[in-house]
């Protein structure tokens, strides 16, 4: 079991004097964020494509013991059928996401906050996501943001298809708490830039304990600081992984 602790991307101009050393070149920021925080969800794959020698150069310059969480791209959620989405997720996965190495962790797959539920649709799309790249296993994760997602339904679903759906700590978007998959993903969205940690002692430790129930039995858990209370994200990572 490994619980990780981590935040949305590494560039953020705010984090500069916060999180980042003055005069830190920005070329050292992943570099730096890497080595503080255990693993970093990049948001930037979801808009674009990156190439394969920019996956080996993340790889690279990354310690041996981190992961990335990547989200699959827009083009492959962002749609009226999901059960469509085949040849953007094939070309997602052959893009070069192999690069990463061990250091690729769970793919996150984003819904539109306007997609409703359809078990047939969602069924048809999990069905798609292929369950390895080369050699390499691939965890998925499914986030669905419309509150017509809590069916039980949707639980059997990802459960057959080993698909985690994200624990959502979030004021505007449903929250599933049941484990559908070998592996945890949560995204705690309701920081605040006013306490210094992001969220107050207390909290910290109550979700140090969720976060070890989450691994109980030997799971993986992987834990990030998201959206609100951004500029405070890697001081409540480094938080809640100093806690564990």
């Amino acid at each position: 079991m490994t619980i990780r602790a981590g935040i949305g991307g590494w560039t953020f101009e705010p984090w500069r004097g916060t999180f980042y050393p003055p005069g830190l070149p920005h070329t050292r920021e992943l570099d730096f964020a890497s080595r503080h925080v255990t693993s970093i969800e990049v948001n930037g794959t979801f808009y674009s494509t990156m190439s394969p020698a920019t996956y080996a150069r993340w790889a690279a310059e990354t310690p041996d013991d981190f992961v990335f969480a990547l989200k699959g791209p827009r083009y492959a959620v962002n749609r009226r059928v999901l059960a469509e989405a085949g040849e953007s997720i094939g070309r997602f996965v052959a893009s070069g996401i192999d690069r990463l190495g061990g250091k690729l962790g769970p793919i996150l797959w984003q819904l539109a906050a306007t997609k409703k539920f359809d078990p047939d649709d969602i069924a048809r799309f999990l069905a798609l996501l292929p369950a390895k790249v080369g050699d390499r296993p691939l965890r998925h994760v499914l986030e669905p943001r419309h509150d017509s997602f809590h069916d039980a339904r949707l639980t059997d679903i990802a459960r057959a298809a080993n698909v985690a759906v994200v624990y959502a700590d979030a004021d505007v978007y449903p929250c599933f708490p049941e484990q559908t998959a070998d592996f945890t993903y949560a995204r705690l969205q309701n920081g605040h830039d006013a306490e210094p940690l992001g969220y107050p002692q207390a909290a910290l430790d109550g979700w140090a304990e969720q976060a070890r129930e989450w691994g109980a039995g030997g799971r993986d858990a992987f834990v990030y600081f998201i959206h609100g209370g951004k500029v405070r994200a890697p001081a409540a990572a480094q938080a809640l992984i100093a806690r564990l």
